[in-house]
């Protein structure tokens, strides 16, 4: 028994029992009390939280809280069984988007499901993909229909939500980047960068919306958005493109790099600094003291702690069998006289991979959990280089992965998803279960998936067609 939930008071008057091979969720709905009913009530809604961490519990003290709750966790425990077990035409809906005549380069939720919502079912998703036709296009994730597309322009070669004003930002082969309106396709604001190829992050920092761009000449452009303002410019790493830009959960640092030169370092910049630049003083940067760097990601459960995938000391050779992953925490240093940042190691272990790839995927879960892709393998580690488990479920090599605090999801040049969910086992702690594939198609017709977003009850992943026109796949799981 994972999860008792208490509503109302301890003396029970009904209860109804879901049944589930991991879960048995029980409604209390009388409102007498007992001496202990508080001590009690509080232990189950602890044990609740250990299965469900990122509840709202906000509906609990409301007038009509019993039966806010006993839906919400009715519905939930019922759709995510139905993620878990991922049957075919019981479990979800699929739906293929078509509409692009190019290869699709973007993929983004406008609106997404959260279990933090209270009706989180009520829910109408929507996606934005931007292709190399040169077109945005908006789709209603559960019907399959598409909302609006933009006019045609130069190829777009990537974007990203501007998830405070609800819109998309692209760029195209041109330089050129573009706001969009994520209600009407408008287009808002325009900005030139004069680089054919861009990196695009969009963060928030105290009520304000920023954009910074790596560019392939090797600098960093920091604009507003979605105005598209320049606020600053910073050269990270010459002539190199920039293609490595993350920001910390708590929006203080950038990581700014390049995986196209083994010889150079990863940079971390201050947010304040590029965001509201000083005349009389240079932005506060400072290197990672490692070269080589192929993957890195933000822990998201930590301000800034932040693991990287990079070479071995003195060796600049592309293969895993001589990466390392180390882990490191940046901090701010202020003395009487300046203020520097500083990375202190924290962990470094090695990583051994069957097979080679010059790509390899990292993405963080929680405070200290590590989840690395590479070639057909996927394996999860702890900070401390624990390997907790691995999986090799593809037969083509992964090119795209999306981790949550459900599930994570592998999409394959294969031609298919791999659903895996996160458990919390008694002797081994916090793992993750392999469930099933989802199946995007026909080899004959596809080259396979290249890349995949989620949100709590959906998954939208991109097909490469044969034909050049490639097909978004979206999987609506029912709740």
């Amino acid at each position: 028994m994972e999860a008792i939930v208490f509503l109302g008071t301890f003396n029970a008057a009904e209860m109804f029992w879901y049944p589930s091979p991991d879960l048995c969720l029980i409604t209390i709905l009388s409102r007498r009390s007992t001496d202990n009913s508080f001590d009690l009530m509080a232990s189950f809604l602890e044990m609740c939280l250990q299965r469900w961490g990122f509840c709202n519990i906000a509906v609990l003290g409301s007038e009509h809280g019993k039966q806010a709750w006993k839906s919400y966790f009715l519905r939930r425990s019922h759709l995510e069984l139905k993620m878990t077990k991922g049957r075919s035409g019981g479990d979800y809906t699929c739906k293929s988007l078509r509409g692009h005549t190019g290869r699709v380069v973007g993929c983004v939720y406008l609106s997404g499901n959260s279990p933090q919502l209270p009706d989180f079912w009520s829910s109408t998703p929507t996606v934005c993909s931007s292709s190399s036709d040169g077109t945005v296009r908006a789709w209603d994730v559960q019907q399959g229909v598409q909302l609006w597309c933009s006019p045609v322009q130069s190829p777009l070669t990537g974007m990203v939500a501007d998830g405070g004003h609800g819109g998309v930002i692209t760029s195209d082969s041109t330089g050129l980047l573009k706001a969009w309106d994520g209600q009407s396709g408008q287009e808002m604001s325009f900005y030139s960068s004069a680089s054919p190829q861009c990196t695009l992050l969009p963060y928030s920092m105290e009520g304000s919306s920023f954009l910074s761009v790596g560019t392939s000449q090797g600098s960093v452009h920091t604009l507003t958005s979605p105005s598209l303002s320049k606020l600053s410019t910073l050269v990270v790493c010459d002539t190199f493109k920039v293609n490595l830009l993350l920001a910390s959960p708590d929006k203080k640092w950038i990581l700014a790099g390049t995986t196209e030169n083994m010889d150079m370092s990863p940079k971390v910049l201050s947010i304040q600094s590029v965001t509201c630049p000083s005349e009389e003083e240079d932005p506060l940067c400072q290197c990672l003291p490692v070269s080589g760097c192929s993957a890195a990601a933000f822990l998201p459960s930590q301000p800034a702690r932040l693991a990287t995938v990079h070479c071995k000391d003195n060796s600049h050779s592309n293969t895993h069998h001589n990466k390392v992953l180390s882990v490191f925490d940046v901090i701010i240093k202020k003395t009487r006289f300046k203020t520097e940042i500083q990375v202190e190691q924290v962990e470094k272990f090695e990583l051994v991979f069957e097979g080679w790839t010059s790509d390899i995927l990292l993405e963080g879960k929680g405070s200290s959990t590590l989840v690395v892709a590479a070639h057909r393998e996927l394996k999860v580690y702890t900070v401390k280089g624990e390997l907790i488990c691995s999986f090799k479920d593809h037969t083509e090599p992964i090119c795209s992965i999306c981790v949550d605090s459900f599930r994570v999801v592998t999409a394959s040049r294969d031609l298919s998803l791999r659903v895996l969910t996160w458990k919390t086992d008694r002797d081994k702690g916090l793992t993750l279960e392999s469930r099933y594939h989802l199946l995007g198609g026909s080899h004959s017709m596809s080259r396979g998936f290249s890349y995949v977003v989620c949100d709590y009850s959906t998954i939208v992943a991109s097909v490469e067609a044969v034909d050049g026109k490639d097909v978004l796949k979206a999987y609506s799981f029912n709740s």
